[in-house]
């Protein structure tokens, strides 16, 4: 196995590793106050972008997704939210866990990839770790919509959050932590990314030419 090979498994494995600590521990979570807080989960994604391309942050992704699964089945530190939903229907949660931080992971690899040959490699740290945040939000609120939006659970959810306004009830529900988890994505994976770079511990995409 040659040495570039070996070193993407290495990596690869520290970040399947972040993931699962960060599902099974607090530590996925930095608190702002009692009634906020964000999550690093994200981050990883990002990081795999960066660091291993498409394939790395699509995998990465998917073990998030695999993670939130496992949560909301109780298996790891559970959410409140995916438990109920688990309750609802286990297959419906699966897609709704699994699918979108797989999209997430395949589009921050894709978008990471193009921004890099565009325009340089230090934008395109912070644009994977922007990017990361702010599809994860999009993609699972707009899943939670769509799969579990008829459900009495979820419709209660939009009338006392939303006042019966779907859009009014993501705001409600997202509010300040997508904001600041976007902001924490994007200057934590810039700073990381850029450090791997310039420490030659990853490779520089070739830029297009123009």
């Amino acid at each position: 196995m040659s040495t570039t090979k070996t070193k993407n498994l290495v990596i690869l494995g520290l970040l399947l590793a972040i993931v699962i600590i960060f599902s099974t521990t607090p530590y996925g979570t930095i608190p702002i106050n009692p009634a906020l807080s964000i999550t690093l989960n994200t981050i990883p994604i990002a990081l795999a972008a960066v660091s291993l391309g498409i394939t790395g942050s699509l995998v990465i992704g998917t073990a998030f997704g695999i993670c939130s699964f496992m949560q909301a089945a109780g298996i790891m530190m559970p959410s409140t939210m995916g438990v109920t939903l688990f309750g609802i229907s286990p297959v419906l949660t699966f897609l709704q866990c699994v699918v979108p931080r797989a999209l997430d992971g395949l589009c921050v690899g894709l978008l990471y990839t193009g921004i890099a040959k565009l325009l340089n490699k230090e934008s395109a740290c912070f644009a994977a770790g922007f990017c990361s945040a702010f599809l994860n939000t999009l993609f699972f609120m707009s899943s939670l919509v769509i799969l579990f939006g008829k459900t009495p659970y979820l419709q209660g959810m939009i009338q006392d959050k939303g006042n019966g306004n779907v859009i009014a009830f993501i705001i409600a529900l997202v509010g300040m932590n997508a904001v600041f988890e976007m902001l924490a994505s994007t200057l934590i994976t810039g700073a990381i990314g850029i450090a791997l770079h310039r420490a030659k511990l990853i490779p520089s995409p070739v830029k297009a030419k123009v």
